[in-house]
C-alpha cells in the first residue's frame, strides 16, 4: 500500500488506472471500511483519501479537536487491501493564494445542514471536486449516513460532467442502532445510551408510515421520541423528498426522514428511508 502526500505523486500513481475512490476524514470505523470493501469488490484498484478538510468547518466547530489517528487508519486500510492512500496536509491541497470554490446552490443546499452550517457544503464540494480531479476515479463511494452530502455530490458530478459513478452505501450501525460516526467518541456514557433514540425516532416515523399515518403524524411520532432525550437540542426532524430533500406533506416513494441535534459535547445526524 502506498501512502502519498503530494498531489503530483498522486497523479502519477493513478495515471491510466481504473480506480475506486473513498474520500474520508480519517479516524476510520466500520462504516468507512464498508465503503472500502464495496470499492474493492467493484474496482481493480482502490484509493482512499484521509484529509480533515478545514473548508467545511465553520467558526466554533470541531476542526482542531476532530479525532485523528493516522497510524491506526493506515493499519486498517492495509488490512483491507487498499492500494493507495492520499493523506495531504492542508497546504498541499490549499497552497498560498488558493481562492477557488465549488458550490451547489438552490433548494438542495438551502435547508437542513446547509442552513445550520453555512458554508459547509461549499467546503465539501470544493475539496471533493479537487480530489476527483487528482484521482480521476471511475467510481466514488460515500455513506448514506450523510444523506444530504451524498445528494449534493451527485448534483455536482452531474452538473459538471465529471463522468464518475457516485455510489451510495447504506449506513452502518452499532448493534443498538446508533449510526457509526467518528464523532461518537465524544459522547459521554450517559449520552451514548440516549443517542440511540435518534435511530428509534426514525423507526417511529417508519412504523407510522407503514400503518398508514399521514406525514404530519409520522413526524410527530418521531419528535415525541426525540423529546425524551435529556440534554439534547433538536435542530430538525423532517420527512423529505429523496431526491430534492424538500419537505413533504404527502408521501412519495423513498421518502426520507432526516434528524440532527446536539448534545453538549457533540452534534449528531442520522437518516432513514421511512416510506418504501
Amino acid at each position: 500500500m502506498r501512502w502519498i502526500q503530494s498531489p503530483g505523486e498522486l497523479r502519477a500513481a493513478v495515471e491510466g488506472a481504473e480506480v475506486g475512490f473513498v474520500p474520508t476524514m480519517g479516524y476510520l470505523h466500520a462504516g468507512h471500511l464498508a465503503l472500502v470493501r464495496r470499492a474493492r469488490e467493484e474496482n481493480p484498484r482502490v484509493a482512499v483519501s484521509i484529509f480533515v478538510n478545514p473548508l467545511q468547518f465553520g467558526p466554533g466547530e470541531d476542526y482542531d479537536r476532530y479525532p485523528r489517528d493516522p497510524e491506526r487508519d493506515r493499519a486498517l486500510l492495509e488490512a483491507e487491501g487498499v492500494d493507495l492512500v492520499f493523506a495531504p496536509a492542508p497546504e498541499d491541497l490549499y497552497p498560498r493564494g488558493f481562492a477557488t470554490g465549488v458550490e451547489v446552490t438552490g433548494e438542495l443546499t438551502a435547508r437542513w445542514e446547509g442552513e445550520r452550517r453555512p458554508g459547509h457544503f461549499r467546503g465539501v464540494t470544493t475539496v471533493v471536486a479537487k480530489l476527483f480531479h487528482l484521482v480521476r476515479p471511475r467510481r466514488a463511494y460515500f455513506g448514506e449516513k450523510d444523506y444530504q452530502q451524498l445528494a449534493v455530490i451527485r448534483r455536482m458530478v452531474a452538473d459538471l460532467d465529471f463522468g464518475i459513478e457516485v455510489v451510495g452505501v447504506p449506513t452502518v450501525r452499532e448493534p443498538d442502532g446508533l449510526a457509526l460516526s467518528s464523532r461518537n467518541v465524544y459522547l459521554t456514557p450517559e449520552h451514548r445510551r440516549e443517542a440511540v433514540k435518534l435511530y428509534r425516532a426514525l423507526l417511529a416515523a417508519r412504523e407510522a408510515a407503514r400503518a398508514g399515518a399521514p406525514v404530519a403524524e409520522a413526524e410527530a411520532a418521531a419528535k415525541g421520541v426525540l423529546a425524551t432525550i435529556p440534554d439534547f437540542a433538536l435542530d430538525y426532524f423532517a420527512i423529505v423528498h429523496p431526491a430534492t430533500l424538500g419537505p413533504l406533506s404527502e408521501w412519495v416513494p423513498g421518502a426520507r426522514g432526516l434528524v440532527a441535534g446536539r448534545f453538549p459535547e457533540v452534534r449528531l445526524i442520522d437518516n432513514m428511508e421511512v416510506y418504501p
